[in-house]
């Protein structure tokens, strides 16, 4: 099912997947380069629903516009605070969710609007090659239950530069900023996707 919704940023889109005895709902957005399509978003929604967890696909307006550039990262927060009542709609638990852009701002905002988690999938420390422009504070401010799941190889930060706190993560082996593998890897797309799928699973059934 997908939903419109307004936002003061502009019209905002939803893809529900429910979940028959939904326990949770998560609510992922995708990054600033691109959309819903991104191959982890999928994996998620196709595996999550059978482990009680609904998940809604979230498109920020400016994707929904069919602009190319994601705007200023107060305009993100704007349009996804617009989202929320929407996503707390069913009455279940939200756990906030993104990736890259979208990890960022599901930290930025997740007290404010009374997220129960957060999952940050790609979670972009640091411009790359620019490892002094920490965006560690946003992670480590998420202030509730929070899970990275990170690229090996991920040019935004590896998992070895994130800093100590309060947060899981697990660890895509040979992963970049898009969870892909090289050719020569020892494992490939399809047990890359199964890390993130399952790394995921586990931690949203310890949420409850």
């Amino acid at each position: 099912m997908t939903e419109t919704v307004e936002t003061d940023a502009g019209t905002a889109r939803i893809t529900w997947r429910g979940a028959r005895k939904a326990r949770l709902v998560l609510a992922v957005s995708h990054g600033a380069g691109g959309g819903i399509e991104a191959r982890d978003l999928q994996a998620l929604a196709e595996a999550l629903p059978a482990h009680g967890v609904t998940v809604a696909l979230v498109e920020q307006p400016w994707r929904v516009a069919g602009k190319k550039v994601a705007p200023a990262p107060k305009t993100l927060d704007v349009g996804w605070r617009g989202l929320w009542p929407a996503l707390a709609g069913p009455g279940l638990p939200v756990i906030a969710g993104g990736r890259s852009a979208g990890a960022r701002v599901a930290c930025r905002t997740a007290t404010e609007l009374g997220a129960t988690a957060v999952l940050a999938l790609s979670f972009p420390l640091h411009p790359p090659g620019k490892p002094e422009k920490s965006r560690a504070g946003e992670l480590l401010g998420a202030g509730v239950p929070t899970l990275v799941v990170q690229g090996g190889n991920d040019p935004f930060g590896r998992p070895e530069e994130f800093p100590p706190g309060d947060y899981e993560l697990v660890e895509v082996p040979y992963g970049d900023h898009g969870f892909a593998v090289p050719k020569r890897a020892p494992l490939d797309h399809t047990r890359a996707m199964e890390i993130v799928t399952d790394g995921v699973t586990q931690w949203s059934t310890s949420l409850g």
